[in-house]
């Protein structure tokens, strides 16, 4: 049976928009929470690479980017499946009966596996730590991250009802959405990579010079790439691109589950879309909460480039 007639013979209702559960005090998907346990007991291999982000912040490219990088920069070696089954979402637990985990399908993977992640530090399952596993985390502006979320959720029929904007921001202030606090998730893993092989990039760096945080990433990988092969990786994984390009946009996942008529999953892309949504005394109070929040971190981000 095809994904789509069992989504037409599944009870949908009873699938989406659901409420999160705390685990450990942080929201996540009901059904992450249900399997809990298999999950913060996954066995990681010392060859394993993490891609973590706060959602919102950029993962889809960086997940691209560093399969450009291990395929030698070339794209029909990335196009050989959807780039949710190349990199699975290790803590995903889908509500359709028939299909697998992200947990389960990565302990089938052969090694080095590529795994993404939306987890806080505190939430990562220790045999990652254990095992000395590299990690990429990727960090976004608040503001562009929130309005993107916001898009996210009005398309994204798993996840509950996003409400106005206004209301959607204040649940996001408050950490109150899947994966919780932004402020603890960039806090938190800025932290973890004083002690772990962590390489820590932010959104607007990659956009504004995307080559410069290309070789970054390979230089933490340990691969050589030559100028070639860089400019083909930026040319492959531009946002026009990426938005046309089947194995990353998620056109492959049923209209039912992410309604891209809605809002697309690649949809702007830019750093400063927030300014189309905020009112002045809302990036006012943001600045404020911000400079409190992440005061003595030594984390900077920029609004605009």
């Amino acid at each position: 049976m095809s994904l789509e007639s069992e989504l037409e013979n599944l009870d949908l209702k009873s699938c989406m928009r659901k409420t999160p559960v705390e685990v450990e005090g942080i929201p996540l998907f009901s059904e992450t929470a249900e399997n809990w346990d298999s999950i913060w007991h996954f066995k990681a291999r010392p060859d394993d690479l993490i891609i973590c982000t706060y959602p919102k912040a950029g993962t889809t490219w960086t997940q691209e980017i560093v399969d450009m990088i291990q395929q030698g920069g070339d794209p029909q070696k990335c196009a050989r499946a959807p780039i949710y089954k190349r990199m699975p979402f290790l803590e995903y637990c889908s509500p359709i009966p028939s299909s697998s985990s992200g947990f389960e399908i990565a302990k089938t993977m052969p090694s080095p596996r590529f795994l993404k992640t939306h987890l806080p530090v505190q939430l990562l399952p220790p045999s990652f730590w254990q095992q000395n596993c590299k990690i990429i985390y990727v960090a976004r502006n608040i503001k562009d991250c929130v309005v993107s979320y916001f898009h996210f959720h009005l398309m994204h029929q798993f996840f509950p009802e996003p409400g106005t904007w206004d209301q959607f921001l204040e649940d996001f202030i408050a950490g109150n959405l899947n994966w919780g606090s932004w402020f603890d998730h960039v806090r938190g893993w800025w932290t973890a990579k004083n002690h772990h092989p962590i390489l820590y990039l932010f959104y607007e760096d990659m956009k504004e010079d995307p080559a410069q945080e290309i070789c970054k990433i390979a230089q933490f990988l340990e691969v050589e790439l030559s100028e070639l092969v860089v400019n083909q990786i930026v040319q492959h994984t531009i946002f026009e691109k990426m938005k046309g390009n089947p194995c990353v946009n998620y056109t492959t996942v049923p209209s039912l589950i992410m309604d891209q008529t809605v809002s697309p999953f690649m949809r702007k892309g830019t750093v400063g879309d927030w300014k189309e949504h905020f009112t002045v005394a809302q990036s006012e109070r943001l600045d404020d909460i911000c400079a409190q929040e992440l005061e003595g971190s030594g984390l900077t981000f920029r609004t605009q480039l």
